[in-house]
């Protein structure tokens, strides 16, 4: 039994919530675990408009919800044990659905649009120390009897440390992306593009994995398979590193995504300059790379070659491909202008 068979609405209110995520994935290249948690949060939303209203939501209803609605279903939100920070989520699809829905019908959501958010402290990355962060990947080697998950497991944590990848975008790369370049393109969030710098040591461990799996790797299937020759489950390197920060004695927030935040945050603890740090993460907005510090300006790609801690176990000659001189005069550019796209 399907999410939207349970919700007292009209097939017309159904309808209209799926033209609006169908929109956000064309237009806005949204991805799929965000479609469904607006998902997921629009039906709540209309769950509760049956009970509050007393009967099923139809279009017209949504056309008339105003202020004490919105405050009565935030106030119903918070009594069930909604945290601040998933009602503002939640919140915000409710917002950017009445965005839409009212450009497209032609009324006055203002009421809705003016809800105000709850405050919620902001959530600060944290980051495995360099020290930890090496020990951890070198102790992937001692996992699984199987010499070929070993390798592929160390080349999908140094991909994350090393270059800064999201879990999504390492599990995304297809077998034709191998060997891999010594720049990288990749397709993120809202299918925006940015180029990343692959170290020697993440393409020698990417290389290593290739040779030793026992699954071809045709050009477009997945670059990392499991066990049976499918796609690797991203599961099962969640599963790897509590299993590694139990080892270590880390702490739970030593997860696959604290790997992308210390990539970050080593760099700019080296030097690095957050425009360009922003460039390198694939961040739309330069106010969400400032969560991780402010830091002075220096010349990234010879901290990012020199100085990341993954990069000193060999010695490495300039990246060819990267003219330096045009990416400081593109980061120039994006700090005189501003970066105009919307937070991702």
């Amino acid at each position: 039994m399907s999410e939207t068979t349970l919700i007292p609405a009209s097939p017309a209110c159904l309808a209209l919530i799926d033209d609006w995520l169908a929109t956000q994935r064309a237009l806005k290249g949204v991805a799929d675990n965000t479609i469904e948690a607006y998902r997921h949060d629009l039906l709540a939303f209309l769950s509760f408009l049956s009970d509050h209203l007393g009967g099923m939501v139809a279009p017209a209803h949504l056309r008339g919800i105003g202020l004490s609605e919105m405050r009565a279903w935030m106030a119903h939100e918070r009594a069930r044990g909604q945290s601040a920070r998933s009602l503002a989520r939640a919140l915000s699809a409710v917002k950017g659905f009445y965005r839409w829905y009212a450009e497209r019908r032609g009324f006055d959501a203002s009421r809705v649009l003016a809800t105000r958010a709850p405050r919620f402290q902001a959530r600060l990355p944290r980051p495995i120390a360099p020290a930890a962060a090496r020990k951890l990947i070198d102790t992937v080697e001692l996992q699984h009897p199987d010499a070929w998950i070993n390798a592929r497991d160390t080349a999908v944590l140094t991909l994350l440390y090393g270059c800064g990848l999201r879990m999504s975008e390492a599990m995304g790369l297809k077998g034709r992306d191998a060997p891999l370049p010594e720049v990288l393109r990749i397709t993120g969030k809202g299918g925006k593009e940015r180029m990343v710098p692959v170290l020697p040591v993440a393409r020698d461990a990417v290389e290593r994995y290739r040779r030793l799996c026992p699954h071809p790797l045709t050009g477009e299937g997945p670059l990392f398979r499991g066990k049976r020759g499918g796609a690797l489950n991203a599961r099962l390197i969640r599963k790897l590193m509590e299993q590694l920060r139990n080892q270590l004695g880390l702490p739970a927030t030593a997860t696959p995504h604290a790997l992308r935040h210390s990539f970050a945050t080593h760099l700019l603890q080296a030097g690095g300059d957050l425009r360009a740090i922003q460039e390198l993460l694939g961040h739309a907005s330069l106010s969400t790379t400032q969560v991780y510090t402010a830091v002075d300006q220096t010349r990234l790609m010879e901290v990012y070659q020199t100085t990341h801690p993954r990069a000193q176990s060999q010695s490495l000659s300039p990246l060819p491909g990267i003219d330096k001189e045009a990416m400081q005069g593109r980061v120039a550019a994006n700090r005189l202008k501003g970066d105009p796209r919307d937070e991702n």
